[in-house]
């Protein structure tokens, strides 16, 4: 039986899938376990022009005006960086956020602050 842990993040994959599907992107998952979760290219992108996503599920945080944070870290708890991967996803629930991978650790936004600066998929 699986973890829960792997089971929220396929379906944090999922979810991203079909918010990046549903507006015509491309989409492809790698066969072999890689730094990245997905490839995706945007409608009209030329055709080599993929990007990589690492996935990960939003979390709030009640001790911080229940403000999201997307850990963008790997199993040891190293960063992702540009080299890695070109974003990160948040999930939550059916939303999906596309933040531009900078390093951090972790990604912090209110609902308002996301809005501006991350990419939203409802």
């Amino acid at each position: 039986m699986a973890h829960e842990t792997q089971r929220t993040g396929r379906v944090s994959e999922l979810t991203v899938e079909r918010a990046l599907l549903s507006r015509g992107y491309e989409v492809s998952r790698p066969i072999l376990d890689e730094k990245y979760d997905l490839l995706m290219r945007e409608p009209g992108a030329p055709s080599k022009d993929f990007k990589l996503v690492q996935v990960k599920t939003i979390r709030r945080r009640v001790d911080r005006n229940n403000e999201m944070v997307i850990y963008a870290t790997n199993g040891r708890g190293v960063p992702y960086v540009a080299e890695d991967v070109d974003y990160i996803a948040g999930v939550e629930g059916t939303t999906v956020y596309l933040v531009e991978c900078t390093g951090l650790k972790e990604y912090w936004a209110s609902d308002e602050a996301a809005a501006r600066k991350w990419r939203k998929f409802d």
